[in-house]
This record gives structure tokens, C-alpha cells and sequence, in this order.
């Protein structure tokens, strides 16, 4: 993956604080909605934010006022890094597992018309459709989603697809008239 944006070693100490609080606000967005190469590129971005955050203003942080009262040491430092790394690396690798064909980068629309007949799509907006108001909070949605076996990125495309079968509204996501309709013609 090629970095993008401004490296962080360039950027003036207040555009570095406003992306780094931009990347721990989007944080839980990307965790629950983003694909695995999205996952991967805000973990990589936010970390290169933090690194250079912690170069340039040591004793700001948890880092720079440990119990001893000096900074942490170097090796501390890169155990704790590689650690991360290690877990967002079986992350994406896990992630990867679950997509059909091991890896799904297939255009709008591409989950409803698996040649499975989208099983896992109907299972999810059955499931939606029956809940009050043919609506659930975000969170029982990827729960169910998981238990019809449709991966994130296959989720996603509900949202993006022309029309959406699936629509936002604040916590709770909707099964659209094109989801409704879609459903229909399954029936």
C-alpha cells in the first residue's frame, strides 16, 4: 500500500494535532464500516501521526510521565510498536480469509448478484425487513450480518449500491424501497 497525504514530518504541529484528532474520531467508523485495505491504511496513517506527535513533544503524553519519570526506552517503544503491527497483520489477514474468492473488489452492487444468489444479502434484509420498522441499530446489523455470513466489504456494498438496499439514519440502518423491492423479487 503507497502512503498517501503529506508525510507527518511535514506537517506544522497544528496540522498534525487536527489529523491526528481526525484519525482517533474516525477510528470507530472505520473499524465497523471500512474495508480491510481501509482498516489497514488508517491504522498505518494514525500511528505515523503518533509517532511523529511523540518525536516532537515527548513529556505531552503517557509516554513522557511514566512512574520511573523519564521517558520510556527505545526497546519498550518497539516491542509495544511491534505488537501492534503484528495484530493489525492478522487482522487484515483474517479479514481476508472471509471475503469470497479471498478477496472481494468487485464494484456496487457485486454482494446482491453473487452467483450464491445472494444468499447472504437476503438473509440480512429478511432480517432487517422483520425488525420494527424494517430498521436496526448499526451494531445488531453487523451482528446479523455475520450470522447470514456476509463479509464487511460485501455489507458495504448495500450502502453503495445503485439504489442502496440498505440507508443510514443516525445509529440505525433501513431497509430502502430498492431493499424492499429486491427482497420482493426473491420471494
Amino acid at each position: 500500500m503507497e502512503p498517501t497525504g503529506v508525510p507527518a514530518r511535514e506537517l506544522s504541529d497544528e496540522e498534525l494535532e487536527r489529523q491526528g484528532t481526525h484519525a482517533h474520531a474516525t477510528r470507530n467508523w472505520v473499524f465497523l464500516h471500512g474495508t480491510a485495505e481501509q482498516f489497514a491504511h488508517h491504522t498505518e496513517r494514525m500511528l505515523e501521526l503518533e509517532k511523529e506527535y511523540l518525536r516532537r513533544h515527548p513529556k505531552r503524553t503517557w509516554q513522557g510521565s511514566a512512574d520511573s519519570g523519564g521517558e520510556v526506552d527505545e526497546a519498550t517503544r518497539l516491542r509495544t510498536a511491534l505488537r501492534g503491527l503484528v495484530t493489525q497483520i492478522e487482522s487484515v489477514l483474517a479479514e481476508a480469509d472471509t471475503l469470497p474468492g479471498n478477496g472481494s473488489t468487485a464494484g456496487p452492487g457485486a454482494a446482491a448478484g453473487r452467483q450464491d444468489g445472494g444468499a447472504g444479502v437476503t438473509a440480512l434484509l429478511t432480517e432487517v425487513a422483520a425488525a420494527p420498522g424494517g430498521r436496526l441499530h448499526r451494531l445488531e446489523l453487523h451482528q446479523a450480518a455475520r450470522r447470514a455470513g456476509l463479509p464487511r466489504a460485501d455489507l458495504a456494498q448495500l450502502y453503495r449500491s445503485d439504489p442502496p438496499l440498505l440507508a443510514a439514519d443516525g445509529a440505525d440502518r433501513v431497509l430502502t424501497e430498492a431493499g424492499k423491492e429486491w427482497l420482493a423479487a426473491r420471494a
